[in-house]
């Protein structure tokens, strides 16, 4: 983990702009083909969901910008980046679920299913599970509907620091599969071209 020193950080007046907002957050929605992804978890009889959320992680790794916190009135740059995700059960609800990143997605997926199993087993959010730390990323999954655009609840605190990535069900077109994605961030830590840069590297990863 490495503190920011502000004062001679090329985004100081950035930051200090967008951190006077009410609300500083900004994202967008776009849409990455997931169709080889889709069939090669497929054929390794995977979990697709599994598959894509740890390729996500592996693009959020890859951009600093991503992985820049607020804590304690400073800025951290954490060496890695961990998952937090919601988890749905059988009676409608969700908790939450927290892996730790791991470049092996045999590991990843490993406590990943652990965790399904857990929050399945469970009631309520389960807020003392990691969700509360900031060494991670947000995702949520909306596997009922394809979407163009979400709306985040959010307590417009202007140091929650934590991005989130929301993924929808994809689409068919011309025989591929595209998978819609919203990505939210504080503005003063990243900007578009930063989740550009994810959006970049997580079609390569669906790729590989």
């Amino acid at each position: 983990m490495q503190i920011i020193d502000i004062e001679s950080w090329k985004r100081k007046e950035h930051f200090e702009f967008f951190s006077k907002m009410a609300s500083p957050y900004f994202g967008f929605t776009s849409e990455v083909d997931c169709t080889m992804a889709y069939e090669k978890s497929k054929d390794n009889g995977q979990s697709f969901f599994g598959t894509y959320l740890h390729k996500s992680m592996v693009a959020v790794n890859a951009v600093e910008e991503l992985k820049l916190r607020l804590v304690d009135g400073q800025i951290v740059l954490y060496d890695m980046i961990n998952a937090g995700t919601t988890i749905g059960r059988a009676d409608g609800t969700f908790g939450f679920a927290y892996i730790h990143f791991s470049d092996d997605f045999e590991i990843f997926n490993a406590e990943l299913q652990k965790e399904i199993d857990e929050v399945q087993n469970s009631a309520g959010l389960r807020m003392n599970n990691g969700e509360l730390g900031k060494d991670l990323i947000r995702h949520s999954t909306i596997p009922w509907t394809s979407f163009s655009a979400i709306l985040h609840p959010t307590p417009l605190d202007k140091t929650e620091s934590v991005p989130k990535i929301t993924f929808g069900k994809f689409n068919i077109k011309n025989g591929r599969k595209f998978l819609p994605v919203s990505v939210e961030a504080h503005h003063g830590l990243a900007d578009g071209f930063h989740l550009a840069k994810y959006f970049e590297e997580f079609q390569n990863q669906l790729n590989t």
